[in-house]
């Protein structure tokens, strides 16, 4: 049994015994997938953001069709995870503060003055605002890739998870991840 057990990443050992306990007439429960996950990473020449299409309301599907990739500038983006209106707004509000900040300084906006507006907006709530972020974008420092949680506090790292799947995708990150991915790597075969 202990060829199953491989490091980081997903651990299939109880899949065995599933099957041994089915086969046994046990009837086993199903899972059920609900929420949000969203992801960032940073690679060589740039940054890739991803986000499921789902919109559910408790085990319900309400939209499967749900844009949580959210336009902040020409070159910055940002997912959202949580109250669907409260990322849609939130996300909306920054990006026109955005572009009156570069109207007014004459300067391409950076990724590191949005995480700053949404971190004061979010704090100000003090959690109220169900708005879980990952903001992302290339600036004249280069890649950026920041989570911003509902409360306020924010994280930079090479890359990032939130919502409900986000164990499960950091367990890829984790076990698959490297400094200077380059466009076309594949992780798993």
């Amino acid at each position: 049994m202990t060829d199953l057990y491989r490091g980081s990443g997903f651990d299939f050992s109880n899949a065995l015994r599933n099957n041994h306990l089915e086969g046994k007439g046990v009837r086993l429960p199903k899972a059920t997938s609900t929420g949000t996950t969203i992801v960032g990473c940073l690679f060589k020449d740039g940054i890739v953001l991803g986000a499921d299409t789902r919109a559910t309301e408790g085990p319900i599907v309400a939209d499967k069709n749900c844009e949580k990739i959210h336009y902040i500038s020409e070159s910055i983006r940002c997912c959202g995870a949580g109250t669907a209106a409260d990322t849609e707004f939130t996300t909306a509000l920054i990006s026109s503060n955005m572009e009156m900040h570069a109207l007014s300084t004459g300067r391409k906006p950076r990724v590191v003055t949005a995480m700053t507006m949404l971190k004061q907006m979010l704090f100000r709530y003090q959690g109220h605002i169900g708005a879980a972020l990952v903001l992302g974008g290339v600036d004249a420092t280069g890649p950026q890739l920041f989570t911003v949680h509902p409360h306020g506090s924010t994280d930079k790292l090479p890359y990032v998870t939130m919502g409900s799947g986000s164990l499960a995708a950091m367990a890829v990150f984790e076990s698959t991840w490297r400094k200077d991915l380059e466009v076309g790597y594949r992780a798993v075969p």
